[in-house]
C-alpha cells in the first residue's frame, strides 16, 4: 500500500467545487475513459485473464433495476480485477430475442395495416432489422449512463454473422452426432405467438376454470371421466385406468362410445392412472396431453388433432370453427343436453400454463419439431459442478441446479417464426434429409428447400461464452479469455440460460466449462419487498434516478442489497441516502484538500506518527483485507457496509474531526497527519472505485495527480497493525461518545461550552485532553468550578459543572415522568406474555412485537434511571 502511494506524482491539489454535481461530471468522464482504451481487453497481453460476459439483455429491451443491478455487480468484478493487473474483459452484446423482437415488429407493421404475410418472410427479415438499427441502440446508451466498462469493441450480437456460424457449426455437430433429432411429439404450444415454446417458457399460475364429470359409454359399460378441457374430448382415443384396479377390470379391452362423436373407444389398462384420483378412469386425448401421448405409445393409439394453429377446433361436426373456450362451453352444454354430465364444479381453481411472453393459455399440441437430446449433455453439466470444474455460489443453490439438470426433458429448439437463426436442414424432392454446416454448400435444384423453422434464442445464447470469442475459429481471444472467470446472473435463469451455456460450452470445447464460478444473486423488489411490475404501479425507471442522484447513488444502493442468492428490497429514499454518502466523501476530500492532504513522498514512519495516525492506517489495512475476502466471497453487501462505516464513520467523522488540532496547529505533527491522511484517501478512493467510479474518480485524480483510478493499482494490504493505537481511540470515542450522549440527554445545546474537570493522568488519554475539550465543547474549570455530575469512563474522570445551563428540577419532572410512562409499558408488556389463554391464541408475529416492546420499556428504564442518578441534587 504504501509503495503504490509512494508511485503516485505529486497531486496538482486542483480545488474542487463546493458542491458534487453527478450530471456535469458523469457522462464527460465515461466518453474519456472509452477513449482512452481503459475497459478493452489484450488477446496478445501476458497478464493473467479476467473474463466475464454481459447476459446479453434482448434487442427490444431497455435498462430496468435488474439491469442496473446486474451490471452494478459485475462493474466492481472488472473493475476491481482492472486494478488488480488482470487482462480484463467484460463481453457486451445483445440478444436477437426471437419471439419477443418479432412481436415488437409485427406490431409496427400492425399500425400500418400490414402483417408479415404481406411481405414475406425476406422482406420481413429485412424490416427487423431496420427496425433493430433504429431502436437496439438505446440500451447500450442507458450502459454507458450507468459506468458500464464493457469493451464496447468487442460487442456481439446473436444473430452478427460470427454468432450465426457458431450456431451453424454446433448445430451440424450435434446432428451428425445424433444429439439433434427431429421428431412428432406434445410441445408447449402458443396460439398467439404461434410458435412452439419450451417448457421453460412457460409460466403456470392457478386459474378459475371448471372440472366437468362426464359419463362415456353405455349401460354396464359406463365410465365416467372428469377434465378442467372438456373440448378436448372431441380428440378422445381410449379411457385409461389402472390395471389393479377391480371396478374396471370387465371394461379393459372394450370399446365404449364416446359421446356426440360416431366413435368407439377402448378401455385400455395403465400403470400411470392413479385409482385413489376421482374416478380412477382418465379420458385420453394423445395429441392434446403429454401423458396422454406417452400413455397412447405404450397402447399403440392414434393422435388425432382437433385443433389447428390458432386453437380453432377442425373436427367435423357443429363445434367446427369455434375458439377452443367458445368449443368449451358448446360442448358442455351439449354432453347436459345428452345426460352425460354427472357433475360441474365452477369456479375450480388449477395450474395453468401460460405464455411467459404474451401471457396467453398455452395448448399442448402435437407437431414435428426439432429437439436436443439432452440426456449425455445434461450429465456433463451435473459431473462439471459435482467434480467442482465449477462452483456455484452460493453453495445452496447447487440442490436447485442438479434438481434440474438431473431430470431435464430433451429440449424443443425448433419455433414457427421468421426472426432468428434459420434451421440449417434441406428437404429434397425424395425425401432426402441434409444438414448443412458452415463450409457446405445448400444443395440446389427443383424440389429442394429448407427447413422454415428457426432456433429457439436460448441455443444461440448458450454459446455466447465462447462464440463471442471467435469461436468455432481458434482464435487468440478464444486461447486467452475461455472460459470465463465467473458468470453473474439471477437465479431466475439457472434453468433458461446457464444449464444450456453448460451443456455447450462442455461440448464444444472439449469439456472445459464455459466459467470457473456461477455467481447468483436474487431480485431486485420494491421497498415492501414486493415484485416490481408496470400492472403494481410500484415500477422503476433506472435513468429517472440516475437523473436526479446520480449514476453512483443507484449503484451503491443496488451494491448495498446485493446479498449472494437473496432477494433485493430498493426504495428511493436509499437511494438518497447513498446520495448523501457521495456527497460527504466528496466534502470531506474537499475539506481534506483544503487542510493539507496530500500524496507527496513516503508515507511517514510509525516513530513519527500521533496514535490517531496509527490507529487510522492500522484500521485501513484491517479494511483492505476485509474487502479483499468480501469480493471473493461475491458478498457486496457486507463489502458496501464495511467501506461505508470506514469512510463515513471512522476516517470523516472521528480522524478528520480527531486531526483538526493537529492541523490548525500546524508544525511536523500536522505535516504527518495531512501525509497520513492523504494515504487513507487514496486508498480508500481506490476500495470504493468499482461501485461508485465516477465520484471517486473525480477526487483520486484531483487528489494524487494521477491519470485515472480506473488504471490505478488496487490497494494491497501492508500488514501494519498497531492493537494499542486501536484500543486508545476506542477508548477516546468511548469518552466522547458517552458525555456527547449525556449532554444531549441533559438537554445541552451541541454548540453549548460547560466548564469540566478531566482527570486522564495514567490512561492512554492524556496527550488527547485538548481534543477532548474541543470536540465535547469544555471549557476549563475556574475558580468557581463545582462538579455537579461525574462520568467515570474507559479508566478516566469527567466531571461537570451544570449549575446555570439546566433547569435540574424540571428536568427531574421530565425524567420521572418518562421512567413513569416507561414502567407502565413494561407492566402491560408483562401482564400480556404472563396470560396463558393470550399466548395460545396470538400470532407469532405479534407476541414478538410484545416482547420486543418489553426489552425497549426495560432500556428506557435503565437509561433514565442513569440520567436521574447523574443529575446534580436539586
Amino acid at each position: 500500500m504504501t509503495e503504490n502511494a509512494q508511485q503516485q506524482p505529486s497531486a496538482p491539489h486542483t480545488e474542487l467545487p463546493t458542491q458534487y454535481a453527478p450530471a456535469d461530471v458523469e457522462g464527460p468522464l465515461y466518453e474519456r475513459w472509452v477513449e482512452r482504451g481503459y475497459f478493452e481487453a489484450d488477446a496478445k497481453s501476458e497478464k493473467p485473464p479476467y473474463t466475464v460476459v454481459i447476459p446479453p439483455p434482448n434487442v427490444t429491451g431497455s435498462l430496468h433495476l435488474g439491469h442496473a443491478f446486474e451490471h452494478t455487480l459485475i462493474d466492481a468484478l472488472t473493475r476491481r480485477k482492472r486494478m488488480q493487473g488482470f487482462e480484463t474483459l467484460w463481453q457486451p452484446g445483445m440478444d436477437h430475442a426471437g419471439i419477443a423482437t418479432q412481436n415488437v415488429v409485427e406490431r409496427e407493421l400492425g399500425k400500418e395495416g400490414k402483417s408479415r404475410h404481406d411481405l414475406g418472410r425476406e422482406a420481413f427479415v429485412e424490416r427487423v432489422w431496420q427496425w433493430k438499427g433504429e431502436s437496439g441502440g438505446q440500451i447500450s446508451g442507458q450502459m454507458r449512463r450507468l459506468g458500464d466498462g464493457v469493451a464496447w469493441s468487442r460487442e456481439r450480437f446473436t444473430m452478427d454473422e460470427g454468432l450465426s456460424q457458431a450456431v451453424q457449426t454446433i448445430f451440424k455437430r450435434l446432428y451428425d452426432d445424433e444429439l439433434i433429432y427431429r421428431a412428432e411429439r406434445i410441445i408447449n404450444w402458443c396460439p398467439r405467438c404461434l410458435t412452439a415454446i419450451s417448457d421453460i417458457e412457460v409460466e403456470y399460475q392457478d386459474d378459475d376454470g371448471e372440472l366437468v364429470s362426464m359419463k362415456y359409454g353405455e349401460g354396464d359399460d359406463t365410465i365416467v371421466v372428469a377434465t378442467t378441457r372438456a373440448e378436448t374430448m372431441l380428440g378422445d382415443t381410449a379411457v385409461a385406468v389402472h390395471p389393479d384396479d377391480e371396478r374396471y377390470r370387465h371394461l379393459v379391452g372394450k370399446q365404449i362410445r364416446l359421446p356426440l362423436t360416431d366413435r368407439s373407444i377402448p378401455v385400455v389398462a395403465d400403470t400411470h392412472v392413479d385409482p385413489a384420483f376421482g374416478t380412477g378412469a382418465v379420458k385420453v386425448t394423445p395429441a392434446h396431453d403429454p401423458n396422454d401421448f406417452e400413455i397412447g405409445q405404450r397402447h399403440g393409439l392414434p393422435s388425432l388433432t382437433i385443433m389447428d394453429e390458432h386453437a380453432v377446433i377442425t373436427a367435423h361436426g357443429p363445434f367446427q370453427g369455434l375458439d377452443r373456450l367458445e368449443a368449451r362451453s358448446a360442448i358442455v352444454a351439449a354432453l347436459r343436453a345428452e345426460g352425460r354430465i354427472v357433475a360441474e364444479k365452477r369456479p375450480y381453481a388449477h395450474s395453468v400454463g401460460h405464455c411467459s411472453r404474451c401471457k396467453t393459455t398455452i395448448e399442448p399440441r402435437l407437431s414435428m419439431q426439432w429437439w436436443v437430446k439432452v440426456g449425455p449433455l445434461a450429465k456433463a453439466a451435473g459431473d462439471a459442478v459435482r467434480d467442482g470444474r465449477v462452483k456455484i455460489h452460493p453453495q445452496e443453490m447447487e440442490k436447485r441446479y442438479f434438481d434440474w439438470v438431473d431430470n431435464l426433458h430433451d429440449w424443443c429448439i425448433s419455433r414457427q417464426l421468421w426472426w432468428g437463426h434459420r434451421i440449417p436442414v434441406w428437404y429434397g424432392p425424395n425425401g432426402e434429409v441434409v444438414c448443412v454446416g458452415p463450409d457446405d454448400e445448400a444443395p440446389t435444384g427443383e424440389g429442394w428447400r429448407q427447413d422454415t423453422d428457426v432456433l429457439d434464442t436460448w441455443f444461440s445464447s448458450g454459446l455466447w461464452p465462447f462464440s463471442t470469442l471467435g469461436w468455432p475459429e481458434q482464435t487468440e481471444s478464444l486461447a486467452k479469455f475461455y472460459p470465463n472467470s465467473v458468470l453473474v446472473t439471477g437465479y431466475d435463469i439457472l434453468f433458461f440460460w446457464v444449464a444450456r451455456m453448460m451443456m455447450f460450452g462442455l461440448y464444444a470445447m472439449d469439456g472445459t466449462p464455459p466459467f470457473h464460478t456461477i455467481a447468483l444473486h436474487g431480485m431486485v423488489r420494491d421497498q415492501f419487498g414486493k415484485k416490481m411490475s408496470k400492472s403494481f404501479g410500484n415500477a422503476v425507471n433506472p435513468l429517472d434516478w440516475m437523473d436526479k442522484y446520480g449514476s453512483d447513488a443507484l449503484r451503491f444502493t443496488l451494491a448495498r442489497g446485493a446479498n449472494p442468492g437473496v432477494d433485493v428490497p430498493i426504495g428511493e429514499a436509499w437511494v438518497q441516502g447513498s446520495r448523501n454518502f457521495a456527497n460527504k466523501i466528496w466534502n470531506a476530500t474537499r475539506f481534506a484538500l483544503m487542510n493539507g492532504a496530500t500524496v507527496d513522498g513516503p508515507v511517514p514512519d510509525a516513530s513519527q506518527m500521533s496514535a490517531t495516525d496509527r490507529w487510522i492506517l492500522s484500521r485501513l489495512n484491517s479494511v483492505v483485507a476485509e474487502v479483499d475476502a468480501l469480493y471473493e466471497d461475491f458478498q457486496f453487501a457486507k463489502l458496501s457496509d464495511v467501506l461505508f462505516h470506514f469512510a463515513w464513520d471512522e476516517v470523516f467523522n472521528w480522524y478528520v474531526e480527531l486531526s483538526k488540532t493537529t492541523f490548525m496547529a500546524g508544525g511536523e505533527p500536522a505535516k504527518v497527519s495531512g501525509r497520513v491522511l492523504g494515504e487513507v484517501l487514496d486508498v480508500t478512493l481506490r476500495l470504493l472505485h468499482p461501485v461508485v467510479p465516477f465520484v471517486t474518480e473525480t477526487l483520486w485524480t484531483t487528489l494524487t495527480g494521477g491519470e485515472s483510478v480506473v488504471i490505478a493499482e488496487w490497494p494491497e494490504d501492508s500488514g501494519f497493525r498497531d492493537p494499542a493505537a486501536e484500543q486508545e481511540i476506542r477508548s477516546l470515542q468511548s469518552v466522547i461518545t458517552e458525555v456527547r450522549r449525556f449532554r444531549a440527554d441533559q438537554g445541552l445545546q451541541p454548540g453549548q461550552r460547560v466548564p469540566a474537570r478531566l482527570t486522564l493522568d495514567g490512561t492512554a488519554l492524556a496527550p488527547h485532553e485538548t481534543a477532548i475539550r474541543q470536540l465535547l465543547r469544555l471549557q476549563p474549570e475556574g475558580d468557581a468550578f463545582s462538579a455537579t455530575a461525574t462520568l467515570p469512563v474507559a479508566g478516566a474522570t469527567v466531571a461537570l459543572d451544570l449549575s446555570g445551563t439546566i433547569d435540574v428540577v424540571a428536568e427531574r419532572k421530565r425524567l420521572a415522568k418518562d421512567l413513569a410512562a416507561a414502567e407502565k409499558e413494561k407492566a402491560q408488556a408483562n401482564a400480556k406474555l404472563g396470560n396463558e389463554a393470550f399466548l395460545g391464541k396470538a400470532p407469532d408475529n405479534v407476541v414478538e412485537k410484545i416482547r420486543a416492546r418489553l426489552a425497549k420499556a426495560d432500556e428506557d428504564i435503565a437509561r433514565i434511571q442513569t440520567q436521574l442518578e447523574r443529575l446534580p441534587q436539586a
